[in-house]
């Protein structure tokens, strides 16, 4: 074989190659940028160096309807919403309720999980039966969160106590350096499932609703996450998903 039939040949499967490579990253589709604050079991946490949780294994599930493979990146919670509206990342999943406030500056799907603001205190602490109680006490609270916002707006008069991360929160009401947490419904249940020495008052602050947050020039993933998670309710993967991180109490 001469040596310009040769090089010939091997021009060509080197394009093929990239043909087929570039086939294939079509077919795989764009990366989702996705932030999260791992710090919310069971929706969101890190296990073995690894996300887990239900918020993680549900977007998972979505980029594989959408055929696009998931980049996650763990951020603090209240840089969740500036990573979208700086465009670093194209979508915050992380127990975010669908707020008014926040629809100003990001949208959101519809919602895919409901939940509430809860209060958590020691086990043995009977000074505090109701939320009425709280007056006059000390709550902790994460920064960034709709806990603290209901609080200024609805017990003025109790002291807060602001913190960076979920557990933080939970271990001053266990070690009695605050009076309660406020904080949402699936990771109070989970804390107190798991670790112990929590109750949580039977009357629950508020109702609300998680959405997956979108940037805003990205209306057609947003639509496309709909979609996405509506198949996994039709096919049962959702459900199960369900069954997997919200056991009965």
């Amino acid at each position: 074989m001469s040596v310009t039939r040769r090089a010939l040949l091997n021009t060509l499967f080197a394009i093929g190659l990239s043909c087929v490579s570039g086939l294939t990253f079509a077919q795989q589709g764009e990366p989702i940028k996705a932030v999260t604050d791992a710090t919310f079991p069971p929706l969101e946490f890190m296990e073995n160096n690894k996300f887990s949780g239900f918020d993680i294994e549900l977007v998972e599930a979505i980029g594989k309807q959408l055929n696009r493979p998931v980049q996650w990146t763990n951020v603090d919670f209240k840089g969740l919403i500036p990573n979208l509206t700086s465009q670093r990342a194209d979508i915050a999943v992380s127990g975010i309720y669908i707020t008014p406030e926040r629809a100003q500056v990001v949208n959101f799907t519809k919602p895919y999980l409901t939940g509430g603001l809860v209060v958590v205190v020691k086990e043995d602490n009977d000074a505090i039966k109701t939320h009425d109680d709280l007056k006059g006490k000390s709550v902790s609270v994460q920064v960034g969160t709709k806990s603290v916002a209901w609080l200024h707006s609805n017990m003025p008069e109790v002291h807060l106590v602001e913190v960076e991360k979920n557990q933080q929160m939970f271990n001053l009401v266990s070690i009695g350096r605050v009076d309660a947490a406020v904080t949402g419904k699936p990771a109070a249940f989970q804390y107190a499932r798991t670790k112990g020495g929590v109750r949580i008052l039977a009357d629950q602050l508020t109702s609300e609703e998680y959405g997956i947050a979108v940037r805003k020039d990205l209306p057609q993933l947003r639509d496309d996450i709909d979609g996405a998670i509506e198949t996994l309710k039709t096919n049962g993967v959702y459900q199960s998903l369900m069954d997997k991180w919200f056991p009965a109490h």
